[in-house]
């Protein structure tokens, strides 16, 4: 669940693009199981099968774009697409220049992952630039050094540039699975963000009233707990019939 942190005060210009039947879904495709692009070279993932749900409760035609995560929320501003729904935790800086929809994803843990049961993660950190996790690793006291990607990341502990890597746990456990006990977890899980939400331009109040009212049926009839649970498992945090957070 990627969260995004506004380093600049700029990006007040808004689009104004009236809300056609045909959305623009723009995605990182970089962050599984959230987003990432198939051996088919589309866009799939969690995100890619709530998107096209949301979509179709919606009466929209959905098309996907890919942006990298730096750019992500000045190119929705300029029109170049018309949503995020890329793992974009809901925040008041964000929501400054932009508009969230309720969140599809509960808030989820953030954590440390290492090469050592013994690193030290107030040592050298890493992040991917532009991140809540990486604003959390420099508040701490830790020296934090980012990356463009989260694969970059992940490879500055291979490395030794770093002592552990802070990400979302959803993200890293998969790697720490698959690593054969190369890489671990240390320390504590940390909370961050209000959960994921669709990012809308200011200016779209009828596109975020749409997917809202998507999003409400989806908790509703437990498609969207189904999607969770399929792409996170089945002890993932999740939603009940009112909306409400349900965790195991």
């Amino acid at each position: 669940m990627k969260k995004l942190i506004l380093t600049t005060a700029a990006l007040a210009l808004s689009a104004g693009m009236a809300m056609a039947d045909t959305v623009r879904m723009g995605t990182e495709g970089a962050y599984p199981p959230y987003n990432f692009i198939n051996d088919a070279g589309e866009v799939d993932g969690f995100e890619r099968e709530v998107g096209d749900e949301l979509c179709k409760r919606a009466g929209l035609t959905c098309e996907w774009v890919k942006n990298d995560w730096d750019s992500i929320i000045p190119n929705l501003v300029s029109g170049n697409y018309d949503t995020i729904i890329a793992g974009m935790s809901i925040t008041p800086e964000r929501d400054e220049v932009i508009d969230f929809t309720q969140d599809y994803f509960p808030p989820a843990a953030s954590a440390y992952v290492a090469a050592s049961a013994d690193a030290d993660i107030m040592d050298v950190v890493s992040a991917q630039t532009a991140t809540l996790q990486a604003g959390f690793v420099a508040d701490s006291g830790a020296t934090l050094v980012e990356f463009a990607t989260p694969e970059e990341t992940i490879a500055a502990v291979r490395n030794g540039e770093a002592s552990a890597v802070f990400a979302d746990k959803d993200f890293l456990v998969p790697i720490v699975e698959e690593s054969n006990g190369e890489l671990m977890f240390v320390g504590e899980d940390v909370a961050l963000g209000s959960g994921i939400g669709v990012g809308v331009r200011e200016s779209d109040a009828e596109l975020k009233g749409k997917l809202d009212n998507a999003i409400t049926s989806m908790k509703a009839d437990g498609s969207l707990t189904a999607l969770i649970k399929k792409w996170f498992g089945d002890d993932a945090v999740h939603y009940g019939e009112d909306g409400s957070v349900v965790t195991n």
